[in-house]
């Protein structure tokens, strides 16, 4: 690494203070492994986000036999672009907090199992959304349930050695950081963090009236990484990069100053013809500036 550093500073080349890494599922699902990871590398990003979702494909990665990981960790070696974090989006339709006793042992079966696939495939960084209870009601009986399980699943993360992070998410429950940091206190775990939405928590400021940056900063010292997501008032979803509301320039600013230095562009393939541009699009757009922030500030 020291020699990578040394050859790139006499040749005037700056090193890069950061990563950007793409969600896996912005990505023609059909695409090998070995096929994604070459697909990041073209647009230029610095790893891949692995997506463990709520459909019955993807949560059976969690166990996932020896054979598919070794072809894993072959096509990271071949294209030198790891597979760099996980989102644990399955927590979605198989919540924490959910009135039933069998939802929620298999929430924390995901949960846990996401984080012994994390650490075969050294994933060192897991998000999990904030929802006590997505398709019913946060009453107090869930939002009990969802702390009872954050703590069980943090533990998992302290003996495997993985950093957890709440993404804030689209409703009430844990749409700021300010509510995600009350979880974060309450656990009290040096793995467990906030992995924020920038559009979600843009989304949440336009509709409470408070500034987006302000309640960014209260997550200081607890952050781990930034989700980079276009959004407008109300949608929270499959909107073009730079087409929305979020203050892109201003939030990665903020972030930068606050530690993060480990950003994903999230983005979705909806069969749009032109997604290998948008990925590559949103790769630059956000590299502009960063690049910028980090000539200002390094």
């Amino acid at each position: 690494m020291m020699q990578e550093r040394s050859k790139k500073e006499e040749s005037g080349e700056k090193m890069k203070e950061y990563e950007i890494g793409l969600y896996e599922k912005a990505m023609r699902n059909t695409l090998s492994w070995m096929e994604k990871l070459r697909c990041a590398k073209d647009c230029g990003y610095d790893y891949v986000e692995m997506s463990i979702d709520a459909t019955d494909e993807k949560i059976q990665r969690i166990f996932m036999e020896k054979k598919e990981k070794k072809q894993i960790m072959e096509a990271i070696f071949e294209t030198g672009i790891p597979v760099g974090s996980m989102s644990v989006s399955a927590l979605t339709k198989y919540a924490l907090g959910d009135p039933s006793e069998s939802v929620r042992q298999k929430a924390v079966e995901i949960a846990e199992k996401s984080l012994e696939l994390a650490a075969d495939l050294g994933i060192r960084t897991v998000m999990i959304p904030g929802y006590d209870i997505y398709y019913g009601k946060s009453t107090v009986e869930t939002k009990k349930f969802f702390l009872e399980n954050v703590k069980k699943v943090t533990e998992t993360a302290e003996k495997k050695g993985i950093l957890v992070g709440f993404e804030t998410m689209e409703n009430n429950f844990m749409n700021t950081i300010g509510k995600a940091l009350h979880y974060v206190n309450m656990v009290d775990s040096p793995y467990l963090k906030i992995y924020p939405d920038a559009g979600n928590i843009t989304n949440a400021a336009v509709e409470d009236q408070h500034d987006v940056c302000e309640d960014l900063s209260l997550g200081k010292g607890k952050l781990i990484a930034l989700h980079l997501k276009e959004t407008k008032p109300g949608i929270f979803r499959e909107v073009p990069f730079l087409t929305g509301h979020v203050e892109f320039s201003r939030i990665i600013f903020t972030a930068w100053e606050l530690g993060v230095r480990r950003y994903v562009t999230e983005l979705w393939d909806v069969g749009q013809e032109s997604w290998k541009e948008d990925i590559c699009f949103a790769n630059q757009s956000m590299r502009y500036i960063l690049d910028k922030i980090q000539e200002k500030t390094v």
